[in-house]
């Protein structure tokens, strides 16, 4: 377009429905663009919002767990935590399993007391169907 005066500008804008939005304040002479800054702003909050993005990581368990397995779970939670990550524990029953859910429980609670530093448990343990499921988010305490 050209450089043009300002009250030719902010006639333009007016004429298009636009703002007239100064982009570069420092330059000889300044730059301005014509353009939506109701959506500019809508544009800019959304990258914003992508670089916040959390993810939800699953960790699939079984009732009758080792020991030594469950530490390795537990181990990867916390690394997940520590990445900003949230982490999402399902636990699956099969068959004749489903007659002793507390069996379930109580992993769930030897797992949250290995689980040492920040966190915050968002869903507490409940059993769902054939699965209990509990969510965990860095942070807390």
């Amino acid at each position: 377009m050209g450089i043009v005066s300002i009250s030719e500008a902010l006639r333009l804008a007016e004429d298009r429905e636009l703002d007239l939005v100064e982009v570069s304040p420092d330059a000889s002479p300044p730059v301005c663009k014509l353009l939506d800054f109701g959506k500019y702003k809508y544009q800019l909050s959304k990258k914003q919002t992508v670089g916040k993005k959390i993810d939800v990581k699953e960790i699939k368990i079984r009732p009758q767990i080792d020991a030594h397995d469950l530490e390795l779970k537990v181990k990867n939670i916390r690394r997940f935590l520590d990445e900003g990550n949230k982490a999402k524990v399902m636990m699956f029953f099969r068959g004749r399993e489903m007659a002793r859910p507390e069996l379930g429980m109580k992993v769930f609670e030897k797992m949250q007391q290995m689980l040492t530093g920040k966190f915050n448990i968002e869903v507490m343990p409940k059993l769902e169907g054939n699965h209990i499921t509990m969510v965990i988010a860095p942070g807390g305490k």
